[in-house]
């Protein structure tokens, strides 16, 4: 089920009145209609591949469980193992099996020896990625006795298949989402407001601007020889915009309607196309990702803690890793590595954490001239790396970087649409006026209410529902 459809559009309002009116007195009952509902949501795509969804969640609650009442270390290792070793089983076999055949039997074609690899028609379980972490995690941090095992089995496996995160995240952590299923929920006004504000603009940045972009990047990638070099620039640019509406436009959409139930997610983006370098950029780009990454595999690995070598080395694992979790092309990988070289430097010079805080200009509207300008020369790096996340293949990406740096002074300004030049400056300015301090007490919500209003009326008259995917299903 597609948050842009209307399928979903009455879906969610029948499972907030059962909710509230008629389970609201039992938390047992209302997490089991959030389970139900959960599997309907998921089902509604597939309902073959709940069957992996149930086992993958049966097995992480009873390895769990296992781990923890083991009293030989060697025993909870082994159930560790068989954990962690059959969920990415799982996820290898569906997203990345055709890939090591086909680049294993390409090796041998290189080295003269042709042969006939056998692969498979495989459908990708829809949010495989994404669920199968949440299961890692749970696991991983019963293991190294940071958490204890859920024995409520409904209450674990809503944890799991929360349908409002399920399928493109964020991911969450059991130690910030089980706490919250297991005590009771009264309705707060202002939550559920909160949450529809955020709905509503996640709504405006799939429908409206990532939709609306999608046809004239789409035909830019498709067909990179019939352009211009300037209009391949514009391409590039366009579907950083696009992916960024799309991705932070679900992940908005999944906090709002989560707020509606009295359940707070992880946030998952902070504007990051203000970012100053990379280093920011990756605080604040899918940050429940990229934490994942840092804290169960960059930091076991030695993280910054150890020689230079491995430090160096640590971070080129950490964004390899993270550019083939996306999917099973050489381009994932070298996104990753690109954005490795990129952030290779700060670290080298010590500044990889700088610009911690939340804030590029605190109590400031907007930023300074240096600012800007690191903002946009981080903003064009990350829209280049972007050229290999959307090409079809490394040969693809390498045949658009040079056409498009060929005669890069050239531009076909009809690609971009009038109203998509209103709507991208748009996302910008509402980001400025989100993340400042201004924006408190009585301003605060004549501003809310004015912002949902206007926008609710914009998608109703100019979106189009269930038109396009969102890019992340795909991972």
């Amino acid at each position: 089920m597609l948050f842009n459809s209307t399928t979903f559009l009455i879906f969610l309002p029948i499972v907030f009145l059962l909710y509230w009116f008629v389970f609201k007195k039992n938390l047992t009952r209302q997490n089991l209609l959030l389970l139900l509902a959960s599997y309907v949501f998921y089902g509604w795509w597939d309902w073959r591949f709940l069957f992996l969804l149930i086992f993958s969640t049966g097995l992480d609650y009873t390895t769990g469980i296992l781990i923890s009442d083991a009293k030989n270390e060697r025993i909870r290792k082994i159930w560790l193992w068989i954990s962690v070793g059959t969920n990415l089983g799982f996820l290898g076999f569906f997203k990345y099996y055709n890939f090591f055949v086909d680049s294993f039997a390409r090796m041998l074609s290189g080295f003269g020896v042709e042969s006939n690899p056998w692969t498979l028609q495989i459908i990708l379980p829809v949010g495989i990625s994404f669920y199968t972490f949440h299961g890692l995690s749970y696991v991983i941090d019963i293991y190294h006795k940071r958490i204890e095992p859920s024995r409520n089995w409904v209450n674990y496996c809503v944890f799991v298949s929360y349908f409002p995160l399920l399928v493109a995240g964020p991911i969450e952590r059991a130690t910030h989402l089980l706490p919250q299923l297991i005590k009771p929920r009264i309705f707060n006004y202002h939550q559920a407001v909160d949450g529809l504000r955020l709905m509503i603009w996640g709504f405006a940045k799939k429908v409206l601007i990532a939709d609306s972009l999608a046809p004239e990047v789409n035909d830019i990638f498709k067909n990179p020889e019939n352009f211009q070099g300037g209009s391949l620039l514009v391409g590039a640019l366009c579907f950083a915009i696009q992916i960024y509406g799309d991705f932070s436009g679900y992940s908005d959409i999944a906090r709002g309607v989560s707020k509606l139930f009295g359940i707070e997610l992880l946030i998952n983006f902070k504007y990051p196309y203000l970012s100053r370098s990379i280093p920011e950029f990756w605080r604040r780009w899918h940050i429940s990702l990229s934490s994942w990454f840092r804290d169960y595999l960059y930091i076991p690995l030695g993280g910054s803690r150890t020689t230079f070598w491995k430090s160096v080395r640590n971070v080129f694992v950490i964004f390899l890793v993270s550019g083939f979790w996306h999917g099973a092309n050489w381009t994932f990988i070298a996104w990753g590595g690109i954005h490795a070289l990129l952030f290779i430097p700060s670290f080298l010079q010590g500044k990889n954490r700088a610009n911690l805080g939340d804030d590029f200009a605190t109590g400031k509207w907007y930023p300074s001239f240096k600012e800007i300008f690191q903002i946009l020369v981080t903003f064009f790096l990350v829209s280049f790396a972007w050229i290999f996340f959307r090409a079809d293949n490394m040969e693809h990406a390498i045949r658009y970087i040079g056409r498009m740096f060929s005669d890069i002074h050239h531009i076909d300004p009809y690609y971009i649409r009038t109203s998509t030049n209103l709507f991208i400056p748009l996302s910008f300015g509402v980001d400025l006026l989100h993340r400042s301090n201004y924006l408190t007490g009585r301003y605060k919500t004549w501003f809310v209410t004015l912002e949902i209003i206007l926008i609710a009326m914009i998608i109703l008259m100019f979106g189009n529902f269930g038109s396009v995917e969102f890019i992340y299903f795909q991972f």
